[in-house]
């Protein structure tokens, strides 16, 4: 394992994308607990690669929800709930992750759902170039139902306690502590214990973030 400087990790990342080497765009999943610091390491990892002149395709499986009564059969907190009903795969890999991969047209679409309205969405159709970058943020991404899809898996790790803590911070002005540590204790937490006992996410990735300190992570390459 290494640590290092937020940059360098990042710096470490952009050149595994770079080593990828495909006929299509490169699809890089960002896999990881709620709260552990996924989508904020996309998105840098996406103004590194776009500054190095690739062209970035920015997606989160948050645009690929289904609508709030077919998530919640099994109720709000729900943890089995959550791993089993929560994201619609077959339209992910329909409109996104198959036009991107081997013989696809890479015409795509970024997000099947609206979270602000609740909504089925259908933004423009989009052609990608064929050296494009897909940086896609999400939790549960090594599910068999994925697994295959990606050309380049990263997970980020964090102390499922420590996400709680995170939790309650970056969501405080919408929610109180009480009802962070229960959707976090009750639905997330256990979903995640759920999906590493049935996938063990981190046998199947090739880089894993240790982030429980982000201006410090530590990284380790893992070979297959």
């Amino acid at each position: 394992m290494d640590q290092g400087t937020r940059d360098e990790v990042l710096r470490r990342l952009a050149e595994a994308v770079g080593s990828v080497t495909v006929a299509h765009p490169t699809r890089v999943a960002i896999d990881g607990p709620p709260a552990a610091g996924k989508t904020t390491l996309a998105d840098e990892l996406a103004a590194v690669l776009r500054a190095q002149g690739r062209d970035v395709i920015r997606a989160t499986i948050d645009d690929f929800l289904f609508p709030r009564p077919q998530r919640y059969p099994r109720g709000e907190y729900s943890a089995e709930g959550c791993y089993h009903d929560t994201h619609d795969y077959d339209a992910l890999n329909r409109v996104l992750l198959d036009p991107l991969g081997p013989g696809g047209d890479r015409r795509f679409q970024y997000a099947v759902y609206d979270r602000t309205t609740d909504t089925v969405q259908s933004p423009p159709v989009t052609t990608a170039p064929a050296d494009a970058v897909l940086v896609f943020d999400g939790v549960f991404l090594m599910r068999p139902e994925l697994i295959d899809r990606w050309d380049l898996r990263v997970f980020v790790s964090t102390a499922l306690e420590k996400t709680v803590d995170r939790a309650v911070i970056r969501e405080r002005q919408v929610s109180s502590r009480a009802e962070v540590e229960r959707r976090w204790r009750e639905r997330y937490i256990p979903s995640q214990q759920l999906y590493f006992a049935a996938v063990r996410p981190t046998d199947h990735v090739d880089v894993i973030v240790h982030n429980d300190e982000p201006e410090q992570p530590v990284w380790e390459a893992r070979t297959h």
